[in-house]
């Protein structure tokens, strides 16, 4: 499966304490890299939650593929996964990297595919998995052999890029046609961040598309700036539109 298109018109999220954000336009073709770009606390997340499925618009209008939001949620949710999301994908720092994966896949496996796939022989089962979390991890950029302990390496030991890449291979192991990633440069070097711009740039050229948050995007992606926060409560205050 490929990518999926993205657009939005005027999208909006209003919550209890004031628009989250709105006023978004977004018009990307399927395999692009879209940048979500602000400072924190503008809204980033929960925009990037929209445009997967995962909170509900409250104004304006989102395309995902051929499903619409914020009608079909459940219909963008099947086809997307997100990744690096404090609260919502939070890795168990007990677990290594090798129990995350295989409890991925089991899942991938139990509720994300066919009944038919379901009733494989075991060993088809077993190589599918395998596979799934080979092709995951190389997306991801994630080599287990140059971890401390490869697989047996637990969560608390990764260093933050290697946490990132784990969460990405973990939401790619169901192979989704939109992938969201957050917070993609908190607390990274520049070298580190230039990093994952190019790992989330060869997820794109793969077919997958991606949302991204950022503070600040390359120049070379499609970019949604979420800035404008601050004057839609201004005019929410206002009683002006």
């Amino acid at each position: 499966m490929g990518g999926v298109a993205v657009t939005a018109e005027g999208l909006g999220l209003k919550g209890p304490r004031g628009w989250a954000f709105r006023g978004i336009t977004v018009d990307a073709e399927p395999g692009s890299l879209i940048a979500v770009e602000g400072p924190s606390g503008s809204g980033r997340t929960c925009l990037l939650l929209a445009l997967t499925g995962r909170m509900k618009a409250t104004e304006g209008s989102a395309a995902v593929g051929g499903a619409r939001l914020p009608k079909q949620l459940a219909a963008v949710r099947r086809i997307s996964a997100v990744a690096h999301v404090a609260g919502v994908t939070d890795l168990d720092p007990a677990l290594t990297v090798g129990e995350h994966l295989r409890e991925r896949a089991l899942l991938q496996r139990r509720f994300g595919d066919s009944l038919r796939a379901l009733l494989r022989p075991r060993a088809e089962q077993t190589l599918e998995a395998k596979l799934r979390i080979d092709a995951a991890l190389t997306a991801a950029g994630l080599d287990r052999e140059t971890l401390p302990k490869g697989s047996r390496t637990a969560v608390r030991d990764l260093e933050r890029l290697e946490a990132l890449r784990l969460s990405i291979a973990l939401a790619l192991i169901g192979h989704p046609q939109l992938l969201g990633v957050d917070d993609t440069d908190l607390k990274l070097s520049d070298a580190e961040r230039a990093e994952v711009w190019a790992l989330l740039r060869s997820v794109a050229e793969a077919g997958t598309t991606v949302v991204a948050v950022c503070s600040e995007a390359p120049d070379d992606v499609v970019k949604v700036s979420t800035q404008g926060k601050e004057k839609a409560d201004a005019l929410a205050t206002t009683g002006r539109s």
